[in-house]
């Protein structure tokens, strides 16, 4: 299929996946996580998020997405707040455009 043939929502750059899966939150220049999320879905320039907290637009946040296997993160981004929706039911739906996938550092021995 190509993208002229995609319903209007999907003529993105990148095709979404769904993976409603666990994520920290950093709003601290250390990075280290303030926050629990889900992760609703992910694409290559961006991911939507649920969080219980509002998040200022265009605030720069890392995000970890993790794996329900306990393994090492999926993916560890910076990312900049694009958007802001909250939910009926409580706390946030929050898209997010990632600016850089961030390279974990090994541990030495």
């Amino acid at each position: 299929m190509s993208i002229s043939d995609r319903d209007y929502s999907e003529k993105r750059d990148f095709i979404r996946m769904k993976v409603n899966t666990p994520a920290q939150i950093s709003t601290k220049p250390d990075g280290e996580p303030d926050c629990d999320a889900i992760c609703n879905d992910l694409s290559g320039g961006g991911m939507s998020i649920t969080l219980s907290e509002e998040l200022p637009l265009n605030s720069e946040i890392t995000v970890t997405v993790t794996s329900d296997h306990s393994h090492s993160p999926i993916l560890k981004a910076r990312c900049a707040v694009a958007r802001v929706q909250a939910q009926e039911e409580g706390g946030y739906q929050v898209g997010l455009e990632i600016k850089e996938v961030v390279q974990e550092e090994a541990e030495e021995d």
